[in-house]
This record gives structure tokens, C-alpha cells and sequence, in this order.
């Protein structure tokens, strides 16, 4: 299956580590022009170079912080002075936030809901007049398979998480008249520094596949998903491979969610 993905000029918010820079990663092997952005200007030098390394081409690359509106509008107004323009926009900044509720402070949904909900709102902002001159676009919210079915201690994140999937949601029903495609990607277990941290604090004497495999993970397929397998699916549903795609989730969690 061809994904049809050269020339295209994505962003993606969040891309020096896991999932935002294995799926910047995946849209440059596949021809695409990338600018990410994060918050560590040395982390995000290291990826870029990564990236370089591995296929021999550059991307764009500035430290931003995504809470802030102004920030959102300088790197999407930067990466088209760069690139020429935007066809892909990827909202993935976010980081775990998991308390129970009694311990969540007033300044912690604040913060995550600027993180991982208001950073969709003004990068998607910014970029979608972008896509409106190039006739079209596609746009993912990264959340996660707990915002369906929240568990106890889940919070702030299951919260702002599902306030992503309804905007997802409602951005498809008002952008699809331009072309524009709206999804959302529910990510479950996926190895990450925070759950690689974890392995090496509760289970240092097992390998990183026997730790993925403890049946106490409760994952159906039997194991924590790699980066990969998630950039494979945003992959897709940017590509014109899905072209009739737009206003749906997909659950990349192993089968471990509890909704469709």
C-alpha cells in the first residue's frame, strides 16, 4: 500500500521522543518534509540528528512550549516559512498524569489541560488556514484508551484525554467541508521512558521482554506496544491511504481498552 506521503509538510508537536519522533521518523522514510518541536532544545538536536542519520534527510526543529498560544503560532508561521506550507498536523505533546482525585490540585488540571487540550486547540488553529490554501489536510489528536473507559487514579489525564476525543469529533464535522480530516489515536501501554522507568524500579532483574509480557499488565496481545507500531497507525490515517477517513478513534492498545 502506497501512503502517498512525498512532499507532503507535517508538524508534529512533542516529536524528541517516543511516539512523536517514531512517527516523524516513519513521515520522513516515506518522503515527507517535518518540523517538530518540543520543549528541550538539546533533545530535540539529538532526534533531528537521529532522523538525519537514519535516512539522510533534515527536519526543521525549535523549541517550543505548546501551552502558550504565541508559541503554536510562531513554529506553525516558522515551519511554513521553512517548507512552504502544512498538509499534516500531528498533536502529540503530552506527558502521564495519573492521580486519584482527591490528589489533584487545581494547578495540575490547569496544567494538563493546557498540555494536552488547549496545545491541540492553537496549534490545530494556527495551522488549519494552512490547509485551507492547500485544499485540504489532516490533523491527529494523540489521546489515550483510558479517556473511554477511565479507571480509578486516572485523573487529570483520562479527563483532558477525553476532551480531546470530543474535539476530535467536532473539528471533522466542521473542517470536512475543506478537506480537512480530523482523527484521534488512542494510545493504551506503549514502551516509553516513563514505563522503561518503571521496569528498571520495580522489575530490574528481568529483561525489557520478559517485564512487557508480566501477565499483570493486562494487555490481550500479550505485551507493551513499541513506538512503532504507533507511528504506523498515524502513518496511516495522514496518508491518502485513508483518505475517507475522519471523526473516528483508534485504539492502539493491545486490545487492553474496554470500548471500541
Amino acid at each position: 500500500m502506497e501512503l502517498c506521503l512525498k512532499n507532503k509538510i507535517a508538524i508534529v508537536t512533542g516529536g524528541s521522543a517516543g511516539i512523536g519522533l517514531e512517527s516523524a521518523l516513519l513521515l520522513v522514510e516515506e518522503g515527507a518534509k517535518v518540523a517538530i518541536c518540543g520543549r528541550d532544545i538539546t533533545k530535540l538536536e539529538n532526534a533531528a540528528k537521529s532522523i538525519k542519520e537514519k535516512t539522510g534527510s533534515d527536519v526543521y526543529f525549535a523549541s517550543k512550549d505548546v501551552t502558550k498560544s504565541e508559541d503554536c503560532e510562531s513554529f506553525v508561521s516558522e515551519t511554513v516559512n521553512h517548507f512552504g506550507g502544512i498538509d499534516i498536523l500531528i498533536n502529540n505533546a503530552g506527558q502521564s498524569a495519573v492521580y486519584s482525585f482527591e490528589d489533584v490540585s487545581e494547578e495540575m488540571w490547569k496544567s494538563d489541560l493546557d498540555l494536552k487540550l488547549f496545545a491541540a486547540i492553537n496549534c490545530s488553529k494556527a495551522a488549519i488556514p494552512y490547509m485551507i490554501d492547500r485544499e485540504g489536510g489532516a490533523i491527529i489528536n494523540v489521546t489515550a484508551s483510558i479517556a473511554k473507559t477511565a479507571p480509578a487514579s486516572s485523573l487529570p489525564t483520562s479527563v483532558s484525554r477525553v476532551a480531546g476525543m470530543t474535539l476530535t469529533n467536532a473539528m471533522s464535522k466542521d473542517l470536512g467541508k475543506y478537506n480537512i480530516r480530523v482523527n484521534t489515536v488512542c494510545i493504551g501501554q506503549i514502551r516509553s521512558e516513563q514505563i522503561k522507568r518503571k521496569w528498571k524500579r520495580t522489575h530490574s532483574d528481568l529483561t525489557w521482554e520478559e517485564f512487557s509480557e508480566l501477565p499483570d499488565h493486562k494487555i490481550p496481545l500479550g505485551r507493551i506496544g513499541d513506538t512503532r507500531e504507533a507511528a504506523n497507525v498515524i502513518g496511516f490515517l495522514v496518508s491518502d491511504a485513508a483518505s475517507y477517513v475522519t471523526g473516528t478513534s483508534v485504539n492502539v492498545d493491545g486490545g487492553r481498552g474496554e470500548a471500541l
